[in-house]
């Protein structure tokens, strides 16, 4: 795998803003658009079909349009598909601060509770699977089925980060992020280039159709909206420079309590951002049915990837009334 270079250098280019005719992340297709208030923020979301609500959270460098093609099989399977930006991406607010991961889970709670309904199934992957953990653990009772993709539990994450070398190696991306400013410009340069060679660097080597030249356009325009390259590593900044903190050393007990709800665990074999044996185990956090699924020899976005077996297992698992079977 090349390992990205930040030391990069170069001029934000960002002709379009996030909201808007002409936006680069209010995509057409089958959903709807629309804007909701949530933890003294607004955040853009895309919805689609009725039913029990699903809450799907995109990982970096990405934004809500990872996650079109789930979210077409979760409508046709009668659900309401909702996906949403993270606080700094796409068409959501980029506030001054509130990237710690408590902050940005209580976001995700808050939209929730937003969108009028009692509880959510919620997907995420990668930064967005580590926030579902979060939000599991702090708003049990807002996350009816727990779904994480790429990215293990939060303290399995840190251990590994701190105690692995090979997880510590693939994982030097958030090690180079901890510099001021020369990150969000090397994000930006030469159109976010960066942004497309991340993507085909962590998917996996032997999947013919992920990514095309037309879908790394739209991450990279996505990324040269104003603020958010700076917006979407400050909280791979706070996971770092906070685990010798009074707030880092909280976060981590308090991620000490269970899991209680169903939880599928998804990951690819050949994720090189994320090691296999950095998210297996990460069962031992929860405290409910828990489903491990490795797709074999795909990379670091199975939903992407394999749109269609990696549908098939949510929604199978999420229509399950048994998953612990």
């Amino acid at each position: 795998m090349t390992l990205p270079d930040f030391r990069a250098s170069g001029p934000a280019a960002s002709p379009l803003g996030p909201a808007g005719p002409g936006s680069p992340v209010r995509l057409d297709g089958p959903w709807t658009h629309r804007d909701v208030a949530a933890n003294g923020a607004r955040f853009h979301i895309a919805e689609l079909g009725d039913g029990p609500l699903v809450l799907l959270l995109h990982g970096f460098p990405q934004f809500w349009w990872t996650w079109r093609h789930q979210m077409t099989a979760l409508a046709d399977a009668g659900f309401r598909a909702v996906a949403m930006d993270l606080r700094g991406v796409g068409g959501s607010d980029r506030t001054p601060r509130g990237y710690d991961p408590a902050n940005l889970a209580l976001d995700v709670t808050g939209v929730i509770r937003s969108l009028g309904e009692p509880d959510a199934a919620l997907v995420g992957h990668d930064l967005g699977g580590y926030l579902a953990w979060t939000a599991a653990v702090m708003r049990p009772k807002l996350v009816r089925r727990l779904v994480v993709s790429s990215m293990p539990h939060p303290r399995r994450w840190r251990s590994a980060m701190l105690s692995d070398f090979s997880q510590s190696r693939a994982g030097s991306y958030v090690w180079g992020v901890q510099r001021p400013w020369l990150p969000e410009r090397a994000l930006v340069a030469d159109d976010a280039a960066l942004v497309g060679q991340l993507i085909r660097d962590w998917a996996g080597p032997g999947v013919a159709d992920f990514p095309d030249d037309e879908v790394l356009d739209v991450y990279r325009r996505a990324m040269t909206i104003p603020s958010t390259a700076h917006c979407s590593i400050e909280p791979y900044r706070w996971m770092v420079r906070s685990m010798a903190r009074p707030d880092g050393v909280q976060f981590n007990r308090r991620m000490k309590r269970p899991v209680r709800v169903p939880t599928l665990h998804l990951h690819g074999s050949l994720d090189p951002a994320i090691r296999t044996r950095s998210s297996a185990g990460s069962g031992e956090y929860v405290e409910a049915p828990y489903r491990w699924r490795l797709f074999d020899g795909l990379g670091h976005f199975p939903h992407e990837e394999d749109p269609v077996g990696f549908s098939t297992e949510l929604v199978n698992w999420l229509k399950d009334p048994e998953p612990d079977r």
